[in-house]
């Protein structure tokens, strides 16, 4: 095999096997090893994405399915911090699933693309605005996972939610916040409502409900977890689903035609 994604395959399955061995130590309470293995699967991760990086000869954060690598890695990573910090194998569970369905999708759709990158693309936001944007799709999907496991009455999880849903708001803020920078050196305005940036602001603000219905009277947890739903469905069509949209046609988040 040729290296880039021809490749990614093997790293997939070394990255996939240690992520479940992870989530098995922990089920046997083998919580050293546990840490251990999810810590490789992250390096595994890294590994492939530094050698794609070299290979392509930019950052791999273009196309569907050069986010997707990166959601994985930072699955993985939120994986291994919740279980380190509160002790959640369930949690490291189900983001070694879900990244394994990920890298999954990716071994049979690599959605691989020209190698360059237009001019808008060569900015010096370019590699935070996309990582820091990933990285709170993947705090924030696990925030809305904990909030649906809080509806069979565990309050322990409180602390935890709570940090997982200020972190990737956090995150998902500054994205916004060093997108507006990029839009304003490429095209000479910091927002510009086009769909993209619509959902973006949809979903931040779900989020901000989200986080602030205690402050607003509304403690039942139900209600926490259907605002949590629907935000992240909203995430999911500022990730990928405008690409589907007509009005996305026009955008300038588009880049893969």
């Amino acid at each position: 095999m040729s290296a880039g994604w021809g490749i990614f395959p093997i790293f997939a399955v070394v990255a996939a096997a240690m992520g479940l061995a992870s989530f098995v130590a922990a089920l046997c309470t083998r919580k050293s090893l546990a840490q251990w293995m999810i810590r490789g699967a992250v390096a595994v991760m890294l590994l492939f994405i530094l050698q794609l990086w070299i290979v392509l000869d930019r950052p791999p954060m273009r196309t569907m399915g050069e986010t997707r690598l990166w959601y994985s890695l930072f699955l993985f990573i939120c994986g291994a911090f919740a279980y380190r910090r509160w002790g959640y194998g369930w949690l490291l569970g189900f983001a070694t699933t879900m990244a394994t369905v990920f890298m999954v999708i990716n071994c049979f759709k690599p959605e691989i693309h020209d190698q360059s990158l237009m001019p808008a693309l060569q900015s010096v936001w370019f590699i935070p605005h996309v990582s820091i944007y990933i990285f709170s799709y993947a705090l924030l999907g696990c925030a809305t996972l904990m909030s649906l496991y809080s509806l069979w009455g565990r309050r322990d999880v409180d602390d935890a939610l709570q940090s997982l849903t200020w972190g990737g708001v956090a995150f998902f803020t500054i994205g916004m916040l060093t997108g507006a920078l990029w839009a304003k050196e490429a095209w000479g305005e910091y927002w510009s409502w086009d769909a993209k940036e619509s959902w973006a602001a949809a979903t931040w603000l779900l989020y901000l409900l989200a986080m602030h219905l205690p402050r607003l009277g509304y403690s039942d947890r139900r209600v926490r977890a259907v605002v949590m739903v629907v935000a992240f469905l909203s995430l999911q069509m500022c990730w990928y689903g405008v690409n589907y949209l007509p009005a996305a046609m026009d955008s300038v988040h588009i880049y893969n035609r």
